[in-house]
């Protein structure tokens, strides 16, 4: 029962002290602000407050008496001060040559004056996008064609710096700015381009199949004509070798005598002619080895 009491004791507290605070919130007592986080506070139509600090503020310290109003007859705006990205796809430029280029640029903001942020432009955030693009198309129109795809981040500091200077009259401040993209917008030139570009890799395809052939057949004959020297030098040494070989051979005449009637035979069995029509001097080359007369 003691645990019981002790539950719904905490549970009331908890209760009582969320009321508490929303009370002295409401009455303007003190108010909590966020990271990267502001709050414009309007009385009356005038701007009575700006807290930009994260964390907890009393408004009586911040505002004074008109604490007690703010939230009863004026207004309290929130206005998040982080980094926003936005990315304008294909901006319309030309080119010194009078080709039809589009621009993809990415680029950083974020609020550093929540007043003029909120009273100074309805659409703060439009009005940057139009002004950065506007300012794309003015940078970038006209410029030759190599510089405009090699040059971008020469080009994207100039654009950059173009427009700083309108977006803070809105409470805006342009970050980081980048020119990621640039591509032909007109498709009847990109497959104009894409066809120059294919025959181009077969002309040097055909040039290098060509050039490989050129050297194999270069070396192809360097081999030939190594290989006929070495030949004609071997054609050239056998008589001489096969005659020193001959002449040694026939100082034993039975040797000289077999080795003869052995070349003769693989000469004919080399050829495949009919045994039959030998015969006669086979048999004499054969021993005698007795029988029936």
């Amino acid at each position: 029962m003691s645990f019981l009491m002790v539950v719904i004791g905490f549970f009331g507290t908890m209760a009582g002290l969320y009321l508490l605070l929303g009370l002295l919130r409401l009455f303007g007592f003190y108010t909590v602000v966020q990271e990267r986080r502001a709050v414009v506070y309007t009385l009356f139509g005038s701007v009575v407050g700006v807290i930009k600090e994260p964390g907890i503020h009393f408004l009586w310290k911040e505002l004074g008496g008109k604490a007690l109003l703010v939230n009863w007859l004026g207004k309290r705006y929130r206005v998040d001060l982080r980094l926003d990205q936005q990315y304008l796809r294909s901006q319309p430029v030309n080119s010194e040559e009078g080709a039809p280029m589009g621009i993809g640029l990415w680029y950083e903001m974020y609020i550093n004056d929540p007043v003029a942020y909120i009273f100074r432009n309805t659409d703060p955030k439009g009005s940057l996008s139009a002004n950065v693009g506007n300012s794309t198309v003015r940078c970038l129109s006209n410029l030759p064609l190599d510089k405009m795809m090699e040059e971008r981040h020469t080009l994207s500091r100039t654009v950059r710096q173009e427009v700083s200077e309108k977006s803070q009259e809105w409470g805006y401040r342009l970050g980081s700015c980048y020119i990621r993209k640039v591509h032909f917008r007109d498709q009847n030139m990109i497959r104009q381009i894409q066809n120059k570009v294919v025959n181009r890799l077969r002309q040097v395809t055909s040039a290098i199949m060509q050039e490989g052939a050129n050297q194999v057949s270069l070396i192809t004959s360097t081999a030939e004509k190594a290989t006929a020297i070495d030949f004609g030098k071997a054609s050239a040494i056998r008589p001489n070798i096969v005659g020193k070989m001959l002449n040694e051979v026939s100082r034993d005449p039975d040797v000289c005598e077999a080795l003869f009637e052995l070349l003769e035979i693989n000469r004919i069995t080399a050829k495949k002619i009919p045994l039959h029509i030998f015969t006669d001097r086979i048999q004499l080359m054969l021993p005698y080895q007795g029988g029936r007369e």
